[in-house]
């Protein structure tokens, strides 16, 4: 013992990180799991000005530097530079500073080092490969999600081992209709799929911006996706990805009725804090057939066809989605006036319910993929008189909501049979849309002292939603040919946000829950989840014997808070700058923490698909 504190000491001496007391200060914020080499790399140092952390000032010294973190060698010395000549960023309360160091590109462990201050950064990685494990983990959500199959090992971690869930009397596998609850005939097995976010419902509607995104993903940089995943299908030949968006449109296929039309919800009539979600015996029950489920199906699947069919295992598989498809558009386009009010909200907890021009929007999706899957000109005429009527056209920024339909137009414009006037008008549009700028688009460096801008208005329920789309947006501003000058500010862009999400952001948290496995220094530690709510064994990653499993993304800061439950007595989340309008926690009701913590599956896909497109 003696000679190894003797070590420490030598180490110390000079400058090995192994052993140095050099104290973590959160004020020196990194991207903790990563840079990629060839990319920009900026530590952001804060000084709350606003919010409850105001007293908890901090200013640099004058000379930093990047150390390894195996000898604490300094590979690069330089001074942080003022953000805005010193002025306060209105959307954290922070001012702060800039400490470039995209010099350094070598492979390895680092850290950023405050010299006068003896203070440092978490530890980071750069490489090619940095993100890598992280998308494994951010996938294996989806896999915690399903329903109706065990969770058990080696898929499982040993924590988060569960029997299956809804296949009791009365549950997914004989679920009965809402509408005619004693009608035997009626009764039908719905189980599968994914549980749609912190409760264990399941939506079709909801499901939409999930599947497709995922699916954009994997057709937009197919080398991001392996097949070693670690769940049940690993190992098939099929990336993983793939099998599970199968699992999903497997459940799909159940929700359809022999018309064509797809049934909207399965879930339960109370809600039931399902810990885990074996433990939950209720009975469930279905929302029969909707025109806004039916139109939301046709477009899944045949989306789902289309990616499918490159893989000839699955071959039956693809002809089976496409003639649903097909069948499901036919049913959709006879059912008038499109239906807006199947759901009444008995089963509980989404409205799942959309508007005519919600559905109107969804026709598009559906007939872009139709006419990729058969070539019929019968939808590019349809693409052709309602393209305007996606929801990009309804908003700025093109994909920053409801960004799987965007995401298509985009995809329609590479079409080789597409035509080729829409084609560039499309392109052009969303040119148009670039060019407008709005602060959605490219890099500008007085936008956000976190160099992740999300306008005011986008802080709210599910914030990290559009927050990651304000990334896919631009990732596809830089992948179509749209004859910009300059797309490595759109790439900028979107490393940014990714960052932000990554921990440089003003509570220094990766946006992600339990992440210290993977290299993060601190992390969401709780999330709003039935499975893992207050008290269980599952509630927090640093205090309770398991946490949550790795992976999940919050819904993010919340600037209405107070508005969607939140007590206003509850500061933070409530009474904050936007970007502190988060709190690390998940009460239940009257907390009601659902408005901030919980998880979605569809901001996991927006989350997804922005990672992947830095993963090789």
């Amino acid at each position: 013992m003696q000679r190894i504190c003797a070590l420490c000491q030598i180490a110390a001496l000079v400058g090995l990180y192994g052993c140095s007391d050099i104290r973590l200060d959160h004020h020196i914020l990194v991207d903790q799991f990563g840079y990629l080499p060839d990319e920009d790399k900026v530590a952001v140092i804060r000084d709350p000005q606003f919010g409850y952390d105001k007293n908890d000032r901090f200013t640099p010294g004058d000379r930093y530097q990047v150390r390894r973190v195996d000898t604490g060698e300094p590979v690069l010395t330089a001074a942080p530079t003022p953000w805005k000549g010193g002025a306060i960023d209105a959307l954290s309360g922070d001012r702060g500073w800039w400490f470039d160091f995209s010099a350094v590109t070598a492979p390895g462990r680092y850290f950023v080092y405050d010299v006068s201050r003896n203070a440092r950064s978490p530890n980071f990685s750069i490489g090619p490969h940095v993100y890598r494990d992280v998308l494994k983990a951010a996938m294996r959500m989806y896999y915690y999600q399903r329903s109706a199959t065990p969770k058990v090992l080696p898929f499982a971690g040993a924590c988060w081992v569960d029997g299956a869930a809804y296949v009791g009397k009365h549950q997914d596998t004989e679920a009965r209709d809402i509408a005619d609850r004693d009608n035997n005939a009626k009764v039908r097995d719905l189980s599968g799929g994914w549980f749609d976010a912190g409760d264990t419902n399941k939506y079709v509607t909801f499901a939409a911006q999930a599947v497709h995104q995922l699916l954009t993903a994997y057709s937009t940089n197919k080398l991001a996706f392996g097949d070693d995943y670690q769940i049940p299908e690993s190992g098939n030949g099929v990336p993983d990805l793939i099998d599970e968006v199968r699992w999903e449109t497997n459940w799909l296929k159940k929700m359809q009725y022999a018309d064509g039309s797809f049934a909207l919800k399965v879930g339960e009539l109370d809600y039931v804090p399902a810990s885990p979600p074996s433990s939950d015996h209720s009975a469930r029950y279905y929302v029969p057939s909707c025109s806004s489920a039916t139109i939301a199906g046709a477009g899944m699947l045949a989306h789902a066809a289309y990616i499918y069919s490159s893989f000839p295992v699955l071959n039956g598989e693809t002809n089976d989605l496409k003639n649903r498809s097909l069948l499901a558009w036919t049913q959709y386009q006879n059912t008038l006036p499109r239906q807006t009010a199947c759901d009444s909200g008995i089963v509980h907890a989404g409205i799942a319910d959309l508007s005519v021009d919600d559905q109107n929007s969804l026709a598009v999706e559906a007939a872009i993929y139709l006419f990729a899957l058969t070539a019929d000109p019968v939808f590019e005429k349809y693409i052709g008189g309602h393209y305007k009527e996606a929801h990009a056209y309804h908003d700025i920024g093109w994909s920053r909501y409801k960004a799987d339909q965007g995401e298509a137009l985009l995809f329609y414009a590479t079409l080789p049979k597409a035509d080729h006037t829409l084609s560039q008008t499309i392109l052009a549009d969303k040119l148009a849309d670039v060019k407008a700028g709005n602060h959605i688009y490219g890099f500008n460096p007085d936008d956000d002292l976190y160099r992740a801008f999300l306008h005011e208005a986008q802080y709210h329920w599910g914030s990290n939603n559009p927050r990651a789309n304000y990334g896919n947006t631009n990732i596809d501003a830089a992948n179509h040919d749209l004859g910009l000058p300059d797309l490595s500010s759109y790439r900028t862009r979107a490393l940014g946000i990714l960052h932000y999400m990554h921990g440089v952001n003003p509570l220094g948290i990766v946006y992600l829950s339990n992440m210290y496995a993977y290299g993060a220094t601190a992390s969401a530690n709780e999330i709003y989840h039935v499975w893992f709510g207050a008290k269980t064994r599952w509630s927090d990653a640093k205090t309770s014997p398991c946490g949550p499993p790795p992976g999940y993304v919050p819904g993010g800061p919340n600037a209405a808070a107070a508005k969607d439950g939140v007590p206003s007595s509850l500061s933070p989340p409530t009474g904050q700058p936007p970007q502190k309008s988060y709190k690390d926690w998940n009460g239940a009701w009257p907390d009601s923490s659902w408005a901030v913590t919980e998880p979605g599956i569809y901001y996991q896909s927006a989350y997804v698909r922005l990672l992947s497109a830095f993963v090789k």
